[in-house]
């Protein structure tokens, strides 16, 4: 019945995970991510993630995390908290976890988009803008052939009120979502899920700048800056006023307190 769909069926303990700055990160790749999703979502008896979150985990989240306790508690209370960022990996790998390595919320979408038809998937967007959303409807129709999309839905910006927030979780579980992306950025769309947690109807993945990539609102590094650690500096050329502060805070705190400190 309907309580089944929010029962936590699954045991996180055979999520591998490594505890960086107060985070538990999952210590895993992207194939393992993709075979864990493909046993858990569309199983015998339904989707066993369903009203559980993903966060994408990154240096600024964990950075963020370890210096705000609420902020660390949303970051361990979902069903993982991913290494998106490639110095979480490394850190990872220095600590024993040989098989842990990047996992971005890009790459996850478009490996997931791909499988999406054959795997029956069903996804929601909730976040962004109308303009953003559109553009990403068009490309997903487009580049991914037979794609379900079962809902899109840009929130206002603002605080909603109980009355909305209960028209939108009954929104989106009325689409009986599979996946629910959620592009609010973070820390804020880390908070959003966890304050959905057992309330939505499908598994929520909190992909920050995913939408926009999707959409082509901004470009995904080359292949050669992914694999040696800097997209963050392609990301910086293309947004130096937004996020010249954040990476000098987050970048210089992370290196010293987990790459030279071992925290």
């Amino acid at each position: 019945g309907e309580k089944r769909a929010f029962s936590r069926i699954v045991d996180k303990g055979e999520i591998p995970t490594c505890n960086i700055l107060g985070v538990n990160i999952a210590a895993i790749n992207i194939e393992w991510l993709l075979e864990y999703l493909k046993a858990n979502v569309k199983s015998e008896d339904g989707n066993r993630l369903s009203g559980d979150y993903i966060c994408v985990s990154n240096v600024h989240t964990t950075v963020i995390s370890y210096e705000d306790v609420e902020y660390c508690a949303v970051q361990n209370r979902g069903l993982m908290a991913i290494p998106d960022g490639g110095p979480l990996s490394t850190v990872g790998r220095k600590r024993g976890h040989k098989d842990m390595f990047r996992t971005t919320g890009p790459s996850l979408m478009d490996e997931l988009f791909k499988v999406s038809a054959q795997c029956g998937y069903r996804h929601y967007f909730y976040g962004s803008t109308e303009e953003t959303l559109g553009k990403l409807y068009g490309e997903l129709k487009e580049k991914y052939k037979g794609i379900q999309v079962a809902g899109i839905y840009s929130p206002p910006f603002r605080e909603l009120t109980d009355e909305e927030n209960r028209e939108i979780i009954k929104r989106i579980n009325e689409t009986k979502p599979d996946f629910v992306w959620v592009g609010l950025g973070a820390p804020k769309q880390e908070k959003w899920m966890a304050n959905h947690q057992g309330k939505i109807a499908g598994l929520m993945i909190g992909v920050g700048a995913g939408f926009d990539y999707i959409a082509g609102n901004i470009n995904r590094a080359p292949t050669w800056m992914q694999k040696v650690n800097l997209e963050w500096l392609y990301r910086l050329i293309q947004e130096p006023k937004r996020l010249f502060k954040r990476y000098m805070h987050t970048n210089t705190k992370f290196i010293w307190l987990a790459m030279i400190r071992g925290k």
